[in-house]
């Protein structure tokens, strides 16, 4: 019984323990939780809480309907400019990274969280200690090592086959995922062994994190100049190519209404 007993301390398996935590890193039910919450002293995987923030939610009246009217084209690039800015910026800073994660969840414990998970324990460590001291979006970052390693058991099954009942509310993590294009630019170097992360890049991205109460938005960097040239052109391509979509879009319109 004693051995059993040992085997199981600090895994989901020891029903002290919040196995929601041990999943996916966060809880609903926070500090107030019946179950411990056992915060690990090393992991390759760290969360910074709630900093995606998604124009969609963030523009919506009390009744629940949006305040604009922002198309998917747009929010796509959004979220791709914001996901590319950290990727890049984390990986260059602090080390290799594995595999990064944004959830599109509503509920306040994971809405808007970012798991990334690096190559080596120590480049998380780095991250979390030096991350916690910047700000990100005009707010402080929170960041800490996170108890994930596996986002398959961290995911909802339902909500990748579109079939959960709980919508953004759902204690599951839901993923946003990136646009095609992004992800064989940052992954496109990585074998099939890896889900997600991105190949180490060698140009500097001093612009997208600030320290104090620098921001992020258009005009709101400072300094990595070639770094943004490069990536400017990167964008533009995307940008390029989602207008090309929408105007073909519109030509087919067109024509189906002259008939």
């Amino acid at each position: 019984m004693a051995e059993y007993l040992a085997s199981i301390f600090g895994t989901e398996k020891d029903k002290v323990n919040c196995s929601f935590y041990f999943k996916i890193g966060a809880c609903r039910h926070g500090e107030r939780c019946s179950r411990l919450h056992n915060k690990p002293t090393f992991s390759q995987t760290i969360v910074l809480q709630n900093l995606y923030v998604n124009p969609q939610n963030s523009a919506k009246s009390a009744d629940g309907s949006h305040l604009a009217n922002v198309s998917d084209e747009e929010m796509q690039e959004h979220f791709d400019n914001f996901f590319e800015d950290v990727f890049v910026e984390c990986e260059t800073k602090y080390g290799e990274i594995e595999e990064m994660n944004v959830c599109d969840n509503l509920g306040d414990h994971l809405v808007g969280n970012v798991y990334i998970k690096f190559r080596r324990e120590e480049d998380a460590e780095k991250a979390v200690e030096d991350l916690k001291n910047r700000w990100f979006g005009g707010r402080p970052i929170h960041a800490e090592l996170s108890p994930v390693t596996d986002f398959r058991e961290a995911c909802c099954r339902q909500y990748e086959v579109g079939e959960c009942t709980r919508s953004g509310f759902c204690n599951f993590m839901h993923l946003k995922p990136i646009s095609r294009e992004l992800r064989k630019e940052l992954y496109g170097r990585r074998g099939p062994a890896y889900v997600g992360g991105g190949r180490r890049r060698s140009r500097s991205r001093d612009r997208d994190f600030g320290r104090g109460g620098r921001g992020y938005g258009r005009g709101g960097y400072g300094g990595g100049g070639g770094g943004r040239y490069r990536r400017s052109r990167s964008r533009e391509r995307r940008r390029s190519r989602s207008r090309e979509r929408r105007d073909r879009s519109r030509e087919r319109e067109g024509r189906a209404g002259r008939y």
